[in-house]
């Protein structure tokens, strides 16, 4: 098949560097080793700031890193710049190493402008990663909608008809992209964003996190506007205040736009002793820390854009057996189903009943936690997302001409949950 013939791929991706961004990874090295030849042009980003390396057989091509937006005005500059060092990059790798076939991870979903640049100026196909559903998280993110919003509907409409190829990351990705971008469904491929399993193991623990009391309450991941963090605080000013209870501790593991401000709404509430914010861990700091929770917290609200994505958080808990609480999701829900407790309306007060009925029942821990790891058993399978990795670069490099389907009259807003 074609990945046997030294073909080469180019790998897109602004809002997290490589090898950082571990879905990106996973994807590069699974190609790299089907026989691909790698590059990926990404941002600079904590120790990563080398122009260019080869890592592990991946070429990495860095840029610097956009400011990072907010509002409409720090999106327009974000955007500006990563197409701008997108295209120079691509232009760099292309004399550099070669490639025959782009990939572009979203956001910005912008990245269509280079594609096309490769595909209808010098026949290169193009695979569209779909990472995030933009028109979603901006209103989540903002509250509103307005001329933004639009435009990001228009530009995810323009991502999917350039397109050959779409690679989704849930089947409610799938829906959006065959029914909202007018994608033949042969041409959308599920690759969710799991982690592998072989590589992602508990390790020994850090008791020191605990600061002496019982139990451990932790969350990993990004700290933006619409991930909830907030009323992950929230629950812990009702568990440790207004409850009075002194034997929960919380870790908050990451980074992002709301760090700072989750740090000072902690100080406000009196929970400096019972919130500790780490800032962005990896490798096995990472892995240490997270086999150190007894409970997972998944805080992220229920909303239009919640509702349809994956979280990495899931699997990762679910994998090392680790019991967690979230609002109830839709895509949340499917992937979980009986391995977590669910807190209801995007309130606090139930996040932190069902904390504490977590923290004093230890046999429904055990429940959970084993329900998790059989779960991970049956969904956690890297060899099959790769599968139809694999299957999605065949066929973008086979050379036919994707069918098109009409696309409806619907604007993105009206998405039912």
């Amino acid at each position: 098949m074609a990945r046997f013939d030294n073909q080469k791929i180019l790998i897109i991706v602004e809002n997290l560097t490589v090898p950082l961004d571990r879905r990106v990874w996973q994807e590069a090295q699974s190609l790299k080793d089907a026989g691909y030849t790698v590059s990926v042009i990404c941002p600079k980003g904590g120790k990563y700031t080398a122009a260019y390396e080869l890592l592990d057989g991946v070429h990495i091509f860095r840029h610097p890193l956009p400011l990072e937006a907010e509002g409409a005005a720090g999106y327009a500059i974000e955007y500006a710049s990563a197409i701008f060092w997108e295209f120079v990059l691509s232009v760099r790798a292309y004399f550099k190493v070669g490639f025959d076939v782009v990939q572009a991870c979203n956001p910005p979903d912008l990245i269509f402008i280079v594609g096309g640049f490769w595909k209808y100026l010098f026949g290169k196909p193009f695979v569209f990663d779909h990472h995030d559903i933009n028109p979603e998280l901006f209103e989540a993110k903002f509250g509103k909608r307005g001329l933004f919003h639009s435009l990001l509907g228009v530009f995810e409409k323009i991502t999917f008809k350039v397109a050959d190829v779409s690679i989704a990351t849930n089947d409610t990705f799938k829906e959006i992209a065959i029914r909202r971008g007018g994608m033949d469904p042969s041409r959308v491929f599920v690759v969710r964003s799991i982690p592998d399993v072989s590589r992602f193991r508990r390790m020994e623990s850090l008791p020191a996190l605990k600061k002496g009391r019982k139990t451990l309450v932790g969350y990993v991941g990004i700290m933006g506007a619409q991930d909830g963090v907030d009323l992950l605080v929230e629950a812990m000013e009702d568990i440790v205040v207004k409850r009075g209870r002194r034997d929960i501790q919380c870790a908050i593991v990451g980074s992002g736009t709301e760090l700072e401000r989750l740090k000072a709404m902690s100080r406000d509430k009196g929970l400096e002793d019972y919130i500790t914010f780490t800032g962005f861990l990896s490798g096995d700091e990472l892995m240490r820390t997270l086999s150190t929770f007894d409970v997972g917290v998944i805080p992220d609200p229920k909303n239009t854009y919640n509702d349809k994505i994956s979280m990495n958080k899931v699997f990762e808990y679910m994998s090392l057996g680790i019991p967690f609480v979230g609002f109830d999701l839709v895509e949340g829900r499917r992937m979980a189903g009986d391995a977590a407790l669910y807190a209801e309306r995007n309130d606090p007060r139930d996040l932190a009943e069902r904390l504490g009925m977590l923290a004093d029942d230890s046999q429904l821990r055990d429940e959970l936690a084993d329900e998790g790891r059989v779960r991970a058993k049956s969904l956690l399978r890297w060899d099959e997302e790769c599968r139809r990795l694999l299957q999605a670069f065949d066929l973008a490099l086979a050379g036919t001409a994707p069918a098109r389907v009409p696309v409806p009259d619907v604007q993105p807003a009206h998405e039912n949950t």
